[in-house]
């Protein structure tokens, strides 16, 4: 059961304008109401609507399982039934006739249907706050409540009522113009037809834009929060749900909509466990024909993370350094030597010094790399994951002055990733134990990272590294060979 926001203050507020609003209607559309003094009507209607405050307070307040959910038919009903006595009373003590009560009856219930909008929308309003991020189904178990034959029903009752209305204060008019026809004479009785037409078309215009402008705002919030949702899974977060509010066609695309990220996110996971597996898969081919350990990439993964986490705080690549970048960079930064399955044992494999040709076979494995990359990209489609793979397996052994290889790239013309990488493999290569020498001390390989600041290395990139130089030490700790 849904269970509306009971606002107190605002039901008393339009349970009074209900009542002024009706004793003034009565005289105006029937002829013997407004035979009484305007005493005898507000105390009248005065009392009838302080009980059916009261009751409706005690309805609401007591939260029964059994209580309505439909505050339209909540009001309307008890409105009705409160207008029985009423129309009795006048039946017994004024000798009312039974069109009179008729619109007794008509009337209450009319101001009981406009109130009980009112309530609703701005309870549906509340409401929705509350569950604007849920994305329960639950709430399709319930029945189901078109947006459009609300829609068609609310302005048919409008139009049925306003002419109703209208009719009964014609019929009324014309009764007292037949009896009052010095009225007609003067011309003062045209007046008062006319302005009792104008309050009746104002009542009701200003009940009406009340229902227009709330129903507007309802409908506004529930597309804006949807749109919101399906903005932040166009921009890669596909976790997030779409908000189901009620069951309407609304609430059923959202429900749809929802399964169909279940199943693109679920297939998506899919492509990011093959995806990984085929990094590791590659990684571990490069490994096993070269003198580097498996912890060498895990320490060059942890080393990237926390180089372009504390980097992305630098306002110049806050916007490249997002977190799903960052994470593509993680993810990446195994197959920095994935052209090493290129390079003959007699050079990859050798313990001693390289010599000058030897050197120019292994510089080049980045190409090599790349060209492999490059061929998956054309197999399976362009990625972000393959593009920035490709970029640090060519870029990694670029020199910030252009010394490096294969392409001589200098500054910036090197791609970030690849700078990220270079400093990353430099420092583990450094502290790590070799065929052809002893690992190095944090100490050491810092100050030959400092010394090849603007040479070897992005300045900035150097600077950023002392200021993280104690997590590459952890990193080291946790991932020995």
């Amino acid at each position: 059961m849904t269970n509306f926001h009971y606002d107190v203050s605002k039901t008393i507020k339009l349970y009074a304008i209900a009542a002024v609003v009706f004793a003034l209607y009565g005289g105006r559309v029937c002829p013997f109401m407004e035979t009484l003094s305007t005493f005898e009507i507000f105390t009248h209607v005065g009392i009838t609507f302080l009980t059916l405050t009261l009751v409706r307070h005690w309805v609401s307040s007591k939260e029964l399982e059994s209580r309505p959910n439909d505050l339209i038919s909540l009001d309307t009903g008890l409105f009705f039934m409160f207008s029985l006595p009423l129309a009795l009373y006048y039946n017994m003590s004024y000798d009312f006739p039974l069109e009179s009560n008729v619109k007794v009856l008509i009337g209450m219930a009319l101001f009981g249907f406009f109130t009980g909008t009112i309530l609703q929308l701005d309870a549906k309003l509340h409401l929705f706050s509350q569950r604007e991020h849920s994305t329960d189904d639950g709430i399709l178990a319930s029945q189901r409540q078109s947006l459009v034959k609300q829609m068609i029903m609310m302005m048919a009752l409008l139009l049925v009522t306003l002419t109703t209305m209208l009719t009964m204060v014609a019929v009324k008019d014309i009764y007292w113009l037949e009896h009052n026809p010095a009225r007609v004479l003067d011309g003062s009785g045209s007046i008062s037809v006319i302005k009792e037409f104008i309050y009746i078309t104002c009542v009701l215009g200003a009940y009406a834009g009340s229902i227009l402008i709330l129903w507007t705002r309802l409908m506004k919030k529930v597309l804006l929060s949807q749109e919101c949702a399906l903005m932040e899974v166009t921009q890669g977060q596909t976790h997030k749900r779409i908000p189901v509010f009620e069951h309407n066609e609304l609430g059923s695309m959202a429900s749809l909509t929802n399964k169909m990220l279940d199943s693109l996110q679920s297939s998506q996971d899919e492509v990011k466990r093959t995806r990984d597996v085929a990094i590791l898969s590659l990684s571990a081919l490069a490994e096993s024909r070269d003198n580097e350990t498996g912890a060498h990439i895990l320490r060059t993964q942890e080393y990237i993370r926390v180089l372009a986490h504390e980097l992305s705080k630098n306002e110049r690549y806050q916007q490249l350094l997002t977190p799903n970048y960052i994470e593509l960079l993680y993810k990446s930064a195994p197959l920095h030597d994935v052209g090493k399955v290129g390079v003959p044992d007699s050079v990859l494999l050798k313990p001693g010094k390289l010599t000058d040709e030897e050197f120019e076979v292994m510089k080049q494995h980045p190409e090599i790399g790349a060209k492999a990359l490059s061929m998956a990209e054309k197999q399976l489609g362009t990625s972000s994951f393959l593009e920035i793979a490709k970029e640090i397996s060519l870029s990694h052994h670029e020199k910030w002055d252009g010394s490096g290889y294969p392409n001589q790239l200098s500054g910036d013309d090197i791609p970030l990733s690849g700078r990220l990488m270079a400093l990353a493999d430099v420092y583990d290569a450094l502290i790590s134990k070799r065929v052809y020498k002893e690992a190095f001390s944090h100490e050491k390989a810092r100050t030959i990272i400092l010394d090849g600041k603007g040479s070897h290395f992005d300045p900035l990139l150097v600077d950023t590294f002392l200021t993280v130089e104690e997590q590459f030490v952890e990193i080291a700790s946790h991932y020995q060979d």
